[in-house]
């Protein structure tokens, strides 16, 4: 799994989101300053989505794409603390082997 946030991105950069987003949504999350990148298998992404959106109040979106490795891309939008804090439940629930059976 590979994590990353942009901090207050730029408006080419939620262009290139909103594009690629799978909802059929066409409206940038309320209070966006943060943007929580996780790209992984698609159990383990699906995973993330939950525990994300379960953890602080963000907007988790599947971000389409051609990868031949058939990885999924997810944004996690909201205020760069919410992002912050849904990206280090995700990794602290991947580290202690919670996604795993």
């Amino acid at each position: 799994m590979d994590i990353r946030i942009i901090k207050s991105p730029s408006q080419g950069t939620i262009d290139i989101l909103m594009r690629r987003k799978g909802s059929l949504k066409s409206v940038v999350p309320e209070n966006t300053d943060a943007v929580g990148l996780v790209q992984g298998k698609m159990i383990e992404m699906v995973v993330a989505a939950d525990i994300a959106e379960k953890a602080v109040g963000v907007t988790v979106e599947d971000i389409r794409g051609s990868c031949p490795q058939n990885m999924i891309l997810l944004a996690i939008f909201g205020d760069t603390a919410a992002v912050e804090d849904a990206l280090k439940q995700i990794k602290l629930e991947a580290e202690q082997g919670k996604y795993k059976c």
